[in-house]
């Protein structure tokens, strides 16, 4: 609906100054996640089966909370979720493991071949039959592969991706020539395969995207739009790609997306955690942003965001 004038006259102004604002929370994002940078570039340890269920890691009594697994983005490692993770074991999931793939990766079905694989030693590992698996950016992507085109929905209950390019991006143009970012274009034959027919996927797929996103251009791109999928976008206001994996907001909305619940997301939902940036200090990360809770994507349709948001 269009606005009034003089209303309509602002609204430019306000678009503006909230990418400059979102702008410069990436900005503050990523110089506290370079610090912790260097403390995610080992593997991580598989965590104690006993903290998962009934001291021995199986049977009946070993926990109502399926194992997560957080898979990083581009160029990235497994400390950009550092906050998430604290965010996930607060609230009762303690069998949590961020994964770093190689460096050297340059072939999505081959990340998600071995994602798979990692998928089958944590189930066998802990018991379980399933995993439930959050993604940032590319992260979600492999993750979305798996499921989608290597049979993972059998394996994985519920898929969260954070700002990942399901319908590709033609964003940072220059980095084309890795083979990763080609893989990322709207035509090329990872995103065309995601598109092709998955009759019977069993997995639960909720993609947060948001409108100040300037590496998934545009921002929709980021939705989950497949007629055989059960999908549901939910947008947020005026958080940054790099700000996604270290906002409470979207930390809350995780643990219910993962909880299977689909209420909206506000910023009273968390009073007592504070904005952090990547470093851990209290700062404005998506501070001014907002989650609006989108209803379940119709098959093939778009989300339909909520009324809720973020002051």
């Amino acid at each position: 609906m269009a606005l009034p004038f003089p209303l309509s006259f602002f609204e430019p102004l306000r678009s503006s100054t909230a990418l400059i604002r979102a702008t410069a929370v990436d900005a503050a994002v990523l110089a506290g996640h370079l610090m912790l940078y260097p403390t995610g570039l080992a593997q991580e340890r598989p965590p104690a089966a006993a903290a998962e269920g009934d001291g021995r890691g199986r049977g009946p009594g070993r926990g109502k909370h399926r194992p997560v697994l957080l898979l990083h983005g581009f160029i990235d490692n497994r400390s950009v979720f550092v906050l998430l993770r604290r965010s996930l074991r607060q609230d009762g999931r303690h069998h949590v493991e961020g994964l770093n793939y190689s460096p050297l990766t340059c072939d999505i079905p081959t990340a998600a071949a071995l994602l798979g694989d990692h998928v089958q030693e944590v189930c066998k590992r802990t018991g379980r039959r399933r995993v439930d698996l959050v993604g940032h950016s590319l992260g979600g992507l492999i993750a979305r592969y798996y499921v989608q085109r290597l049979g993972g929905d059998a394996r994985v209950h519920t898929l969260v991706t954070l700002g990942t390019p399901h319908g590709g991006t033609r964003a940072v143009p220059l980095l084309s020539a890795h083979p990763l970012v080609r893989q990322m274009r709207p035509d090329s034959p990872v995103i065309e395969a995601l598109r092709q027919p998955a009759p019977g996927c069993r997995t639960r797929f909720i993609s947060f995207w948001s409108d100040m996103d300037q590496v998934v251009t545009p921002a929709e791109m980021a939705c989950v739009r497949h007629p055989d999928l059960d999908a549901r976008n939910v947008r947020v206001t005026g958080i940054g790609h790099l700000a996604l994996p270290v906002h409470r907001t979207i930390a809350t909305g995780v643990r219910r997306a993962l909880d299977g619940d689909t209420t909206p997301v506000t910023e009273a939902d968390d009073p007592d955690t504070p904005d952090t940036g990547a470093d851990g200090s209290t700062g404005s990360a998506g501070s001014s942003g907002g989650a609006q809770g989108a209803r379940g994507a119709k098959p093939g349709g778009d989300d339909a965001s909520g009324a809720a948001s973020v002051a």
